[in-house]
């Protein structure tokens, strides 16, 4: 690959995470089942008839777990909360953002957004008290 080329993109995916600062979306087959991009086919029944549908305007939490050593993109945020928040047919894992670390509790509901977390112009979803 040459120098001039183009960084790789996940197609579908990075049109997804920046869909999340305008509320998201999420793909539906016809029996309800909901996933995220990139889908091409309904992981529970197969189905390859896909919409898109919008996403709630919040979720609830489902579990989370506060982190105290991280990765090096991450070690100035520590202690965080990485969460699985439930978006109804789907669930979306992401950071906790606006609250304590000590205060995220399950059922706790938020909305979700992406961020540019380090400058990198690579998108953070987060999470933030509904």
């Amino acid at each position: 690959m040459s120098g001039d080329a183009a960084p790789p993109t996940d197609t579908g995916y990075d049109e997804w995470v920046a869909s999340l600062g305008d509320g998201g979306y999420y793909l539906a087959c016809p029996d309800g089942h909901g996933s995220l991009p990139p889908r091409r086919v309904c992981p529970e029944c197969g189905s390859d008839d896909l919409t898109e549908r919008d996403l709630p305007e919040t979720g609830a939490v489902e579990t989370f777990t506060e982190q105290h050593v991280a990765a090096p993109a991450f070690a100035d945020d520590v202690p965080y909360v990485t969460a699985v928040v439930e978006f109804g047919p789907v669930r979306l894992t992401g950071v906790v953002r606006g609250v304590d670390a000590a205060d995220v509790e399950i059922g706790q509901r938020v909305t979700v957004d992406a961020t540019d977390h380090d400058g990198s112009g690579r998108a953070l979803v987060v999470f933030r008290p509904a």
